[in-house]
């Protein structure tokens, strides 16, 4: 399978299941558009007809050109078959009951009344809460007990609004440190903040413990302060701003994101982008909405064609200050065509429910934080460890070849399979397909390559 497209000047053609990327003139775009369904004579004839004004578009060329593809192909760099779909189930059993990931809601309670909030406010349409020292212990322990052979694992520290139980955060961290140097793993913590409680000694600690640090922040001040406020109804971007300023700049350089959400308000996403760029920072995310249908927050069709181009527009921004020496970073635009994800992640995707769960305040276990509170999807408890096994038996059977709609997609090695709760919440099962979603990665994933090969032949 090959993916044709045109942006940002480039003519590019992708080998889905090789992963190879190349940027091709004019003429070879068509032949290759007709390779596979058209045959040698009718390729010429076409590229002939279409090119009879330029004089540097001859038969022979056309045939070497033909040629060369030939050669890609039998290199296993253009219409490569896909021999992946056979693997599948196995390459997931290679890591079955290995976890490497555990976000830990610390807080079932938030200081802001943000509307859209997927968490019902942090509550996740349950009580609010926090989790206990003992609690969180336990879940570090059941997280090195359970993680095998593994050197590196990863624990975020979520919420509602983790600050609001910050000492136990620093309690726990204090824990998986000397747990660390009785085991020989390795902890890497991150931190999701809303900032309103942001002060010294939270950037003090971020900053010493904290492999990254997400920061929540919608954009413009309008943007922001539609949604994001407190349950007085104030905006929180004038409150939030200064600190995670300061924040960042005392970070040194260590990783952050600023994290935003568009919605239906606001799918002109890229001047919220721009604001950020103007308050000093660089390392950005603006996420679609995750909100029940029906929600006036919700992104609509009429919505569509606006975000797919903003995403153009922010790959063209993306590369013009990568051009001028003044790069930022876009969470979705991080792409390694060189090396990239091995195809076991190509096929299996996040490993939710399986090697990453989410654990709230009381202990129990849930495949991700976006399952948080379904009762359904409760896989078990830190303590007795995954007991609903036929819940997790669906999470261990998602891969892109369990969806049947994902058979033809170019973008499938790319997303693969996408997000299992988007597809939970917008079908009722995990082995759906989200199709607005879809839209937007794939639209994602185009202007990303475009970037990646702009920047390549740029500096060849």
């Amino acid at each position: 399978m090959v993916h044709c497209y045109k942006l940002g000047g480039l003519n590019i053609v992708l080998d889905i299941c090789s992963g190879s990327v190349h940027a091709v003139d004019e003429v070879a775009y068509d032949i290759i558009e007709r390779f596979e369904v058209c045959d040698k004579e009718e390729i010429v004839e076409y590229i002939l007809e279409k090119y009879k004004d330029r004089e540097d578009v001859t038969e022979s060329d056309v045939l070497d050109c033909i040629a060369d593809i030939e050669e890609l192909r039998a290199n296993g760099k253009l219409f490569t078959p896909d021999t992946f779909s056979s693997k599948a189930g196995d390459l997931k059993k290679k890591t079955a009951g290995v976890v490497k990931a555990l976000c830990l809601h610390i807080a079932h309670t938030c200081n802001l009344n943000c509307s859209y909030c997927f968490a019902s406010q942090g509550k996740y349409h349950g009580d609010r809460a926090v989790m206990s020292f003992e609690v969180g212990k336990r879940a570090l322990d059941f997280l090195i007990e359970n993680s095998g052979s593994r050197h590196n694992l990863e624990v975020d520290f979520f919420g509602g609004e983790p600050l609001m139980n910050f000492d136990v955060v620093k309690e726990l961290v204090a824990y998986a440190r000397k747990r660390e140097r009785e085991t020989g793993k390795n902890f890497r913590f991150t931190l999701t903040t809303n900032g309103v409680l942001i002060d010294d000694d939270v950037i003090d600690f971020a900053n010493r413990e904290m492999s990254n640090v997400v920061l929540s922040l919608d954009g413009r001040k309008e943007v922001h302060d539609r949604f994001r406020v407190d349950y007085a109804g104030n905006g929180s971007w004038e409150r939030i701003v200064p600190k995670f300023q300061k924040l960042v700049e005392a970070r040194g350089g260590k990783n952050y994101y600023m994290r935003g959400t568009f919605t239906h308000a606001n799918p002109d996403f890229l001047e919220d982008i721009k604001v950020m760029l103007d308050l000093g920072f660089k390392e950005l995310s603006m996420e679609p909405v995750v909100c029940a249908p029906g929600d006036p927050s919700e992104l609509t069709e009429a919505d569509l064609p606006i975000v797919l181009e903003q995403y153009e527009k922010l790959a063209e921004l993306m590369l013009e200050r990568h051009r001028a020496g003044d790069p930022f970073t876009f969470y979705h635009y991080m792409i390694d065509l060189k090396g990239g994800p091995c195809i076991y992640k190509r096929i299996s995707g996040c490993g939710s429910g399986t090697e990453y769960m989410a654990v709230t305040p009381w202990g129990d276990l849930y495949p991700c934080h976006q399952f948080v509170g379904e009762e359904r999807f409760k896989l078990g408890n830190v303590w007795d460890g995954v007991d609903n096994l036929e819940i997790q038996k669906e999470f261990f059977d998602c891969n892109v070849y369990a969806r049947p709609e994902c058979k033809d997609c170019w973008a499938k090695l790319y997303c693969s399979g996408g997000c299992a709760a988007n597809a939970y919440h917008s079908t009722g099962s995990v082995k759906g397909v989200y199709k607005y979603g879809c839209e937007l990665f794939r639209k994602r994933m185009e202007c990303a390559i475009m970037l990646e090969v702009a920047k390549t032949l740029g500096e060849g």
